[in-house]
């Protein structure tokens, strides 16, 4: 039972650090701002277009920045599960019954 633990923990570690490698983008407002983060939520670049900036109320940019933060971590959470998913398929079957049916 500890080898598949010890295990386990392998692979959640392995999973941490496919994430790190994945970027994922959220983009609001037509692509006047992006923002790019890792698939572990590791917020890497914040593009905001000169042209929204210049003409854009201080409650737009706010806003628009919400939607764009709110689609990245759609994507990082999308991308987290279907790693977690792929890599957790088996690995608790070797447990059998211990948990009860």
């Amino acid at each position: 039972m500890f080898d598949k633990l010890s295990q386990a923990q392998q692979q959640i570690e392995e999973i941490k650090r496919r994430l790190d490698a994945i970027q994922v983008t959220g983009e609001a407002c037509g692509g006047m701002i992006k923002l790019t983060a890792t698939a572990n939520i590791d917020f890497k670049d914040l593009s905001i277009h000169p042209d929204f900036l210049a003409n854009a109320s201080k409650e737009e940019i706010e806003e628009v920045l919400i939607v764009a933060i709110n689609k990245t971590l759609e994507q990082a959470d999308k991308v987290s599960q279907a790693e977690m998913e792929a890599a957790t398929k088996g690995m608790f079957g070797g447990l059998g019954g211990m948990f009860g049916a």
